[in-house]
């Protein structure tokens, strides 16, 4: 698998499908697509459209035709392919071009994601068996059937297998997307891209595709949207369920309840990822001492700090700084991945 070059644009190609949903063919170009000088962090993306056949494509809905200017050997000069949901709506079956140029792009060294329904081409590629992914939960018991040595998890958001990656449908190509930048650039950049989209900067790949994202109180609000904003301003303090569930009037029991349908996971590990996603944060904007970063995450000390690192990260708070810092007066992230 390529990493992120540190001297030139990650080239990213984004397949054009016949018949693919518009939004998630737009959700990579507006995330990756800024243009020279125009992203967060220098250098930034390359994006190309790649034909998978002559001639302009038909997207799904509103009559538009399509037109990408490289073909399919763009494919393996990518650091990062993109495959978009293809039509589920009849017997679509993908070219056979495709399916070559992305097997030839991944043992290249590409990484190779996919939106949605974008799983059953990686799947005819053989690009996932044997492996965990995700794809919407409408479809998953179609591509079981259709792959068995393929392994869906239908609540999954995203799954970052390192050089697959697979999500859910229309919102969660958006929480892949930005996961990349994440892993590429750091918390900073994705923040930023995701301040442009007006969308949240960071939701967890196995948050559940039925769980509403978590939304900003109103100074009035009732209920779990108060209560998270008012355990996010108060992460260094040893929070408990308990205390959650008394703010949120409830008991413990109802509270769970509540919790799993509302954000998709438990009290305690929502805590521990918005504690990990703070102490990211410091370690890339500020030169606190990694013990100082775990009190004020709420970690505790920088045992347990290294500890969920390397837990969730897999890498080392010293190591995470020094790839994703922000220099210092220009609020941009420095990396030193290469």
């Amino acid at each position: 698998m390529r990493h992120p070059p540190a001297t030139r644009p990650v080239r990213v190609a984004v397949a054009l499908l016949e018949e693919s949903p518009l939004f998630e063919l737009a959700v990579p170009c507006a995330v990756f697509g800024q243009g020279a000088g125009r992203g967060p962090v220098p250098p930034w993306y390359d994006l190309t459209l790649c034909a998978t056949g002559p001639g302009a494509h038909h997207a799904q809905g509103g009559g538009l035709r399509l037109e990408a200017d490289h073909g399919l050997d763009a494919l393996a000069a990518a650091d990062l392919v993109i495959v978009p949901a293809c039509a589920m709506d009849g017997d679509y079956e993908p070219p056979p071009a495709l399916l070559d140029a992305l097997r030839t792009a991944h043992a290249g060294g590409a990484r190779v994601a996919s939106l949605c329904s974008g799983a059953f081409v990686l799947a005819a590629a053989g690009l996932l068996d044997g492996r965990e992914v995700a794809t919407h939960w409408m479809y998953a018991e179609e591509l079981r059937r259709a792959h068995p040595g393929v392994r869906v998890d239908e609540q999954a958001l995203y799954i970052d297998g390192g050089s697959i990656l697979t999500s859910a449908g229309t919102a969660a190509a958006i929480d892949l997307c930005l996961h990349i930048v994440r892993n590429d650039y750091g918390m900073a950049a994705a923040a930023e891209v995701g301040r442009r989209m007006v969308v949240a900067p960071h939701r967890e790949g196995d948050q559940a595709q039925y769980a509403r994202p978590p939304l900003p109180a109103r100074p009035a609000a009732k209920g779990l949207a108060a209560v998270l904003d008012w355990a996010v301003v108060r992460l260094e303090q040893p929070l408990t369920v308990g205390e959650l569930a008394a703010r949120a009037d409830m008991s413990l029991r109802t509270f769970g309840r509540h919790f799993a349908r509302e954000v998709g996971t438990t009290p305690l590990v929502w805590l521990n990822q918005q504690r990990v996603a703070l102490a990211r944060e410091l370690l890339e904007t500020t030169d606190l001492p990694v013990d100082a970063v775990a009190a004020r995450s709420g970690l505790g000390s920088g045992d347990g700090l290294r500890q969920h690192f390397h837990r969730a990260l897999g890498t080392t708070p010293g190591a995470y700084r020094r790839t994703f810092r922000v220099t210092a007066g220009t609020g941009r992230v420095r990396p030193s991945v290469g």
